[in-house]
Parts: C-alpha cells; structure tokens; sequence
C-alpha cells in the first residue's frame, strides 16, 4: 500500500470530498473493511481469510509512465513544460527529459513522492496556476503511486534498472554536501588530518586514517562512520567552524553515492545545439533595453527652431515639443544659469563676486568658459562622487573612506567611466602587484577601487553570524548593487526562483554569482574581521583587508611612517586621558552631593555605615558590609546621566569633553589597511539554490553572464589576468564585458543617471529598473544617441556634462505657462527647466558656507557625529568650521544608536538597503521646523550677519543687498530692499534691553535667518 498522505491537502481535494469523492487507496480500503465484515456465520477465521482471499484482485502494476502518467502531464503541464517551450528548463514530455529535471535541478526524489517538487508543486496547489485544469484526486494517486514506484539509488531494484529510466546520484548532489558540512575544516586552506574532501578523488586518497570513502561499501567508509557516529562535525566545534551537521536526507545521499560506486558525470550546463537557449528566447532578445543602443541621426529642426537648438541634444527634445504643438522655453538669465550650474557641477552657490564678474564678462563664450571651470574645481568631484556613493551604498565601516577619497578623485581627474568601472569591478585582477618594487598611485588606486564590492553590510566577523546563510546574504546583497547600479535590472527576483516579469532565469544568477566567486566563496570566505574573543575563537584567522601602502614609498619610508603613526597616536591617547581625568576631577563634588541626597532618605543610623562601605573596595568588604551593599548599593550607584540631570554645568562639561574626546579619537592614525576584495584562486562550484536555500542545492552552473544580454553564445573569455597567475579572472572577464561597447545597458544606464541629476528624471524614469516592468524611455532615440555619443568621447562623464549643459534644453527658463500645464503638465517632454529643491548634503553645504564656517580641507577619515542630550545629531566641528557633508561619518541606517546628522535625515537623506538608486524627496513640516528652530541654524545665520557686517559696513541698504547675494545669489529688487528695509528697522524696535549696536546685530541676525527659510534659497530654479 502506498504511504498514507500526510501533506495539507490542496483546495481541489477538498472540494471533490465535500462532494462524496473518494480517492483510489480509499476505495481500496474501503473494499478490504467489506470483506472482512461480510464473513459468513459458521465459517472459521481461516476459512474465512481464504474466502477472502479468494474474491481479492491480484495486486495491480504500479502506474507506468508512457500509459498511466503521460496522458495526465499532457492534459495538465504539457503547455509550458513541453520540449519547445521547456518553462524553467523543464520538459515533461518524455521521462528521460523528465528524469533531467529543471533548470534548478532534479525534481523527483525517487520512492518519495513528498520530496518531490513535481509532486509538491501540484498536491500544493502551485501548479497548474489555473485551477480549471487542476489534476483529479485519482490523478494524482498516479503522479504519487509512479514517483514511490521509482527504485531507490543503491537499492537492489536500482541496479537492475535502466539508467535511462532511473536518475542517478552522482558527485553533483554529493560535492554541496560536503561543501556545507564538512571542507570548512577539510578543504582548501584548512585541511585537517591531512583530509581534503572538494572532490571524489581527494575523498579516495584520504587523510592520515586512510581513504574516506570506499565505493560500494558505504559501511566500510570512514565518512559515513564518523557522520553516523556524530564524530564529525564535532559538535563542540560547529559554531567556530559555521556548520550544521549532515542531515539525515544528506546522509541517505552520500550513502546512495557511495552504494552505486561513487559514479561521476562532467558537469555541463551550457546549451545544446547551435547556441539556442531554451529559456531565453530571440523574442526575448527584442525588448528595446536588451537590444545594443541604436545609431540615431538627430533630427532636422523646424524652421522656426533651428535658431534654438545648439547641438544633437536640442533637436532631439525639440522634435518630440513639435508633436505636441511646444515649443523650447525662453533662455533662463544669466543669474538664473550661475547658480543652476553652480549647484549641478558642485553643490554649492557661488560667490557674490563670481556672479557679478560672470554678469559683467562680455565674451558670447562666458557661459562655455564658465562650466569648464566649475569642472575643473575639486568640489565637482565631491558632488559627484557623492551620487555615485549613494548607488554603492557607501557607509563608514572600517576603512572604508579610502574608498570614498579614490571616488572623488576619479571624478576629479575625469577618469573614463570604462575604466572606472574596470577598476571597481576586478582592480587586483589588472596588474600583478607582487612584481612591482614600489606601488604607484594607480597600483593602490586599483586595490581601493575594489572596495565598490565590499559595502554592503557585513555581520561575517561574529562566529555566531558567519554560517552560510549570512554568507549568501552579503553575495546577495552585493549583486543587487552590481546588477541595479551598472545594469539596471532587478536581478534579485532570480535569487530564489526565474524572474517573474524580466527573461532572467535562476540559473543566470547563480552563472553570475560564480563570476564572483573566486572573492565571495560562501564555502571559502573571509570575515571583514574577527572577533576578539579567546573563549570563544572562531576558525577564520584572516580578515578581508589589505595592507595600505603610500605610493612610491620604499621599506624605509614606510617604517618611519609607522614610528610617526605610533607617536602621534600615543600624543592623542594622552590628550583623552588628560580630558577624562579632568571630566572625572570636575565630577566628584558632584558624585558627593549626590551620595548625600541618596543617603539623606535612608535612616540616619544607617548613613556612617553606608558611607563606610562605598569607600570600601568590594573585595575589602567585611560580611555585613556585602550584606549592606545587597540591600542599598544599587539605589546608591551613580550614572553620568544621573550627575548632568542634577547639575547643569556638568552636563555642559560632560559635553564638551565628549565632543573634544571624539574628535581626538577621529583623528588617531588607523593602521593602513584597504577594505578591498580579491580573489584567491580555486574557487568552489556553485550550483542553483532551490527558493534560494543554501541548504537545498540544485542544478550544477558555471560562470556566466544573463543570456538575454547575449546572442546565444557567451561572451565571455575566462582566463588568468596574466602568466601564472593564482587568480581566476572571472570578474575581469566581467567587467570587461560590461564596459563593450556593444553592451545594451552599461553606457544607457549611466547616461540616464547623469542626466537624471541634471534634470530631475531619467529619460528613463525608473533609474534601476530598465525592465519590462520598468518605465519606457520618453526619448528614447536620444537615449541611444547620447549612449553612442559618450562612449564616442571616452566614456568621459565631464564630456556628457558639457554636451547636456551647453545645450538650450538646459538653459531653458523654468517658468510654467498655462501651454505647459495643458500639453506637458509633468514636464515629460522638458518644455521648461523643472524647479528643484537642494537636497540634504547641498543644503548644510551651503550654509556653513555662506556662513563662513565650511572647512574645505578634503579626504581622510571621517568626521564623527555627537548625539546631543536634546535628541539632535551633529558632526563635530573641526578648528576651522565644519566639513562638507561626504566626509561626515555616514551610517546605513539608525541601528545600534548611530546617527546621520539631524539635518541631513530630516531632508531626506537615504538609508541604504542595501544601496539607494533614487532618493526620496518628500516636503513636510519637521523640514521648516528644524530650519526655523534648530540652535545651529541659528548659530549660523548670526555668524552669515556677522560676514554681511563685514562685507557691506554699516549701512542697512548695503547689508540688504549684500544678504541676498550671499543667500540667494541675485541683487534684491526695489520693492524686496524696501520691505527688507521696513523689517530691519522693526526687528531693531522689537530687541528690548540691548544697545543700539547689538540691536542691530540682533536684528539682521534674524531677517538672514528669514533668508534661509524662503524657497528662493531652498530651491534651484
């Protein structure tokens, strides 16, 4: 009889019960229950048994494929699982094809019907998606009655059946067995009485206690001794090794293997035939961003436009205003466009005197001359390199501003995009390092480059969060940076089953999670670092860091770089130590009174006592001293918060001394180390992971590229970088790819994104999603032409940055007419320039820097951030001001404490999960409250009427308009100087008990606060 079901039964059954039906093994029982309720009176048990037996049927044949299963997978799964359409690799018309399974991998577990995912995906429900087709009950007696009839591997009716007909276990379903759960301590790196499990034929040469397996005798094998017996893994070491022990399932497997003779087959997943792929198709091929960018001859301008347009750019956006009866907007003025470029290219306004000088240049090419120096200036790369920050998902973990530094000077130096992605995506792959005598700044820049593929968060390093499943989560996590951030596609879906909307099998992301691999190895891994905890050691002795070098420095340079680091860390230690002794100076009579209000509640019998036992070492305690201290020590502990709470200038010492402490603390040398990633060589095979389990692994993969970006053959070529060279050149052979100059989506993605900055939305607006879920692009012949065009020029971004800014689309005015509303209400077509609000960095940015407290010294470690008793966040400043936002310690989100600055989160800035591709721009009150509120703010608009004082004297006209240069980069116009005017003098009446000169003060204190709060200064136009 078969096994009685025991999984929740799907809808269709139950329905069919309701109705009477009853299944085939039910009407078996019930027969049996008849008989053996219908024996006649006077006969004997035996003879009644034998009558019985006598009206039985002979057993029936258990169901075969070709009469009892096909005739159901053709009514019910034939559609999508046929040898044409093969949906997810699977192709169910034959039982061969059956037995090959999906492209995940087997699908039927012979003898056992509810390991079987063709079983369990129909008993389930899941399949068919239709249920007017849905399998009968008797239907799926035979699906279940065929797959228990199946002989199991290594059993006796297994050898005697056709290898056609039956699957074979091979070292496939073997390897990821041992990979999980044993070569942590037998493989590579480790091995561990000389036993080295990576494959069959290291398992037959063994270790020092003989071969581990014996083929065809599981009994005889060590392995399956020693797992039987629990001896290994050993259980006190599971947790610094990261494993789980074999399960039972597992252990079947190895057994089956090692029964049948340990049999091998070459693993293969590429395609059969002449390239053609049976789960991407042409037609696959034929969406419009798989297709290589088209080459795209601009448009001829109407009559009436050619005086317009400046360049390609303009004839495209023209063409398409044309269609809609639109026209190109008036040209913004020259005010308008200082300050637009200004902001764009740095983040930052300009100076009073730039504009009046740009205002006053005659040249017809002022403009032109004017974006080459803002792309000249070192604050482009800091604003640029902040975008591409945010689609790494740049944070402050250890070393990683190294990272942030190589960024802003790529951007600076106008690196190739080509290169800069070669760099980020295989940098120790480019040049072998180990030949060179002394290391270049390009040689360096190539290992911190990598650190493209090292942000994501990384919680490796406790032993307790190292298993494999955090391992696959950081690989996970990075390949949805790669795929989104370069790519533009949601790859993530495919991590546990075939992308629901896009042509991107599983398989393709697990090829391309091999391409990685010889880094990111979940089997070989290196934590970001260890641990330090002697009772409970993990079995990782390396970290993923490298050992930074400056440039062009020789042995002896470098030491006496070390003797400078240690002297000056011992000098910074020193100066904390003094800062803390002086804290705790300042906090005893406090600590005193305290004590005494404590005691002053307690009976004063009790006091002397009490006194006597808190000046008493705890280990000096007499019995009723210990005794006291149980009853009354914890009422009578002290906490800092309890000594600021009581007395207010310890709180503002305590806070000085914390930001000083922190500040010093910023500004130890960290041991030169680069959060870099490499590869090692030899990586493990990777194989598809069944709904993404690492516990359930599949289908063999090799290393690969998504096939709907190729023409069904693969384009990669997969060497080592150079001559001996212990490296794989997997991500080499990646990067290269993605940076062809026939690639779909490299040159498109980027060029959207660069033009998504300029002007608030991508031709695409969906920046990370170029999909069929994704938005269509609203020029797309521009798209391509603009792709073409920038790998024309080098993949030079400044290059893209000139040829958009110089364009009359850019220049165009902002203001909306009641046309623009009727025919492009959102601005799809760009009729007009979109108004913009400065976003959270530009906005602190700027005003330290109107304010005259921005420090502009660049790059090195981070600044840190002090949380405030009053719930705000600030950076601590540095001796000459505060920094730019991008060297302020960054943190992915708000865990553990750890904050951004107050003003930063409160405009939007983004939590990276794992990276932000598109922020969020949201207008809500908290925003005006904390510009109008916010001590800093304040503290800033007196110092921004200190510089006005400064620059326009005493009189209140010149103090106007030189205000709103400063604040809003334009002279103010009469009626603004008038009502400004009225305001100060209003302000100065309203400041009771001040002086005539610190009304004064007070009062233009406070209209340039005004300033800060209008939308002229908040708003780009």
């Amino acid at each position: 009889m078969l096994e009685m079901e025991t999984l929740p039964a799907r809808k269709g059954w139950n329905r069919n019960r309701k109705r009477g039906v009853l299944s085939n093994s039910a009407v078996r029982l019930a027969a049996g229950l008849a008989a053996l309720l219908l024996i006649s009176p006077g006969l004997t048990p035996s003879e009644a048994s034998a009558a019985a037996t006598s009206e039985q049927v002979s057993p029936a044949l258990p169901p075969q494929f070709q009469t009892d299963l096909l005739p159901i997978l053709r009514t019910h799964c034939l559609r999508c699982h046929n040898s044409e359409a093969r949906l997810a690799g699977l192709d169910l018309s034959t039982e061969a094809s059956l037995f090959r399974g999906s492209a995940s991998g087997s699908v039927l577990v012979p003898g056992r019907p509810q390991e079987s995912s063709l079983y369990l995906m129909v008993h389930q429900g899941l399949m068919p998606p239709d249920e007017q087709t849905e399998p009968s009950p008797s239907e799926m007696d035979i699906l279940r009655g065929w797959i228990a009839s199946l002989p199991v591997p290594g059993s006796p009716e297994h050898s005697h059946a056709s290898r056609a007909e039956v699957p074979t276990i091979t070292q496939q379903e073997v390897i990821p067995l041992m990979l999980l759960h044993c070569t942590a301590c037998h493989g590579q790196h480790i091995q561990e009485a000389g036993l080295d499990l990576r494959s069959k034929a290291s398992m037959l040469k063994g270790g020092r206690s003989g071969p581990a397996i014996v083929p065809g005798k599981p009994d005889q094998s060590l392995i399956v001794q020693r797992i039987r017996a629990r001896e290994m893994p050993p259980s006190e070491r599971e947790v610094e090794a990261s494993l789980r022990p074999m399960s039972s399932r597992g252990l079947e497997q190895l057994v089956q293997w090692i029964s049948l003779g340990a049999p091998e087959v070459n693993g293969d997943d590429r395609h059969e035939g002449n390239g053609s792929d049976p789960l991407v198709s042409d037609q696959d091929r034929r969406f419009w961003s798989f297709q290589p960018p088209r080459a795209t001859v601009p448009p001829l301008p109407d009559s009436s436009e050619a005086s317009r347009v400046r360049n390609p750019v303009d004839a495209f956006i023209a063409a398409k205003l044309q269609e809609r009866g639109l026209r190109l907007s008036p040209e913004a003025d020259r005010l308008t466009l200082i300050r637009r470029a200004s902001f764009d290219l740095t983040g930052l306004p300009p100076e009073p005197e730039e504009v009046r000088r740009f205002l006053a240049d005659p040249d017809p090419a002022a403009y032109e001359v004017l974006i080459e120096r803002l792309l000249d200036s070192p604050r482009y790369g800091e604003r640029w390199g902040r975008h591409w920050l945010d689609l790494v998902g740049y944070s402050d973990r250890r070393h990683a501003w190294r990272y942030r530094d190589y960024v802003i000077r790529s951007f600076n130096a106008g690196k190739p995009y080509d290169r800069f992605l070669l760099e980020q995506l295989a940098g120790d792959e480019l040049a072998d390092l180990s030949s060179q005598a002394v290391l270049t700044r390009e040689a360096m820049d190539n290992l911190i480059a990598t650190g493209f593929l090292r942000m994501v968060n990384d919680v490796t390093g406790n032993r307790l969060t190292n298993f494999v499943s955090h391992r696959i989560q950081v690989i996970s996590e990075q390949i949805q940076i790669f795929s989104s951030s370069l790519m533009g596609l949601t790859m993530g879906c495919a991590r546990c089953h075939n992308h629901k909307f896009d042509p991107i099998p599983q398989r393709d992301y697990y090829r391309l999670a091999a391409l990685f691999k010889g880094a990111f190895d979940e089997h070989d891994w290196l934590p970001p670092a260890i641990t330090d905890d002697p009772n409970r050691p993990m079995l990782a002795k390396e970290t993923r860091v490298l050992p930074f070098f400056t440039p062009m420095s020789n042995p002896f340079r470098l030491h006496e770089e070390g003797a400078r680091r240690e002297t000056h860390n011992a000098k910074i230690n020193g100066e904390i130590e003094s800062l803390q002794a002086a804290l705790k100076q300042k906090a005893k009579p406090v600590e005193e009174r305290f004590i005494n209000l404590r005691l002053a509640e307690l009976p004063e019998s009790l006091r002397p006592d009490l006194r006597e036992m808190l000046d008493t070492p705890p280990e000096d305690r007499t019995p009723s001293q210990k005794e006291l201290a149980g009853k009354y020590e914890q009422g009578l502990k002290i906490r800092f918060s309890d000594l600021e709470d009581i007395d207010p200038d310890y709180r503002k010492a305590s806070e000085e001394t914390a930001g000083k402490v922190k500040l010093l603390r910023a500004k130890l040398i960290p041991e030169p180390l680069i959060r870099a990633l490499w590869d090692r060589g030899s990586p493990s095979p990777t194989y598809i992971l069944r709904r993404g389990d690492p516990m359930s692994p599949g289908r063999w993969v090799e290393p690969g590229v998504p096939a709907v970006l190729t023409r069904g053959h693969s384009p990669l070529e997969i060497a080592p970088p150079w001559k001996g060279a212990q490296k794989t050149g997997r991500r080499l052979a990646l990067a290269r790819w993605l940076v062809g100059p026939d690639h779909p989506l490299t040159a498109r993605v980027m060029v959207n994104r660069i033009w998504k900055h300029h002007f608030g939305r991508g031709i695409v607006g969906t920046l990370g999603n170029f999909g069929r879920t994704g938005a269509r692009p609203t020029h797309p012949e521009l798209l391509d032409w603009l792709a073409l065009e920038f790998i024309r020029q080098d993949w030079s971004p400044k290059a893209l940055h000139r040829l958009i800014m110089t364009s009359a689309t850019y220049r165009q005015s902002s203001r909306v007419t009641p046309l623009h509303e009727q025919l492009d209400p959102e601005n799809l077509r760009l009729s007009r320039m979109p108004l913009r609000r400065m976003d959270a960095e530009v906005l602190r940015d700027t005003l330290y820097l109107i304010s005259d407290r921005l420090d502009e010294v660049p790059g090195g470690l981070p600044d840190p951030v002090l949380q405030r008793k009053d719930g705000l966040a600030t950076a601590v400043p540095t001796p000459g001001g505060w920094r730019r936002s991008i060297y302020v310690a960054q943190q992915t989100s708000h865990r553990m404490g750890a904050s951004n600055p107050t003003i930063l989160d409160t405009f939007d800035f983004p939590e990276m999960t794992p990276n932000c591709l598109e922020r969020v721009e949201s207008t809500v009150v908290p925003q005006a409250l904390h510009l109008l509120n916010d001590p800093t703010v304040r503290e800033l608009a007196a110092s921004l009427a200190e510089r006005v004082r400064r620059e326009a004297g005493s009189d209140p006209a010149r103090r106007i308009e030189q205000a709103y240069w400063i604040v809003l980069n334009r002279p103010p116009t009469s009626e603004e100087q008038s009502v400004s005017r009225q305001a100060l003098e209003t302000l100065e009446t309203s400041v009771e008990n001040a002086g005539e000169r610190e009304a004064a003060g007070q009062a233009l204190a406070k209209f340039c606060h005004t300033l800060l709060n209008s939308a002229g200064f908040l708003y780009i136009d």
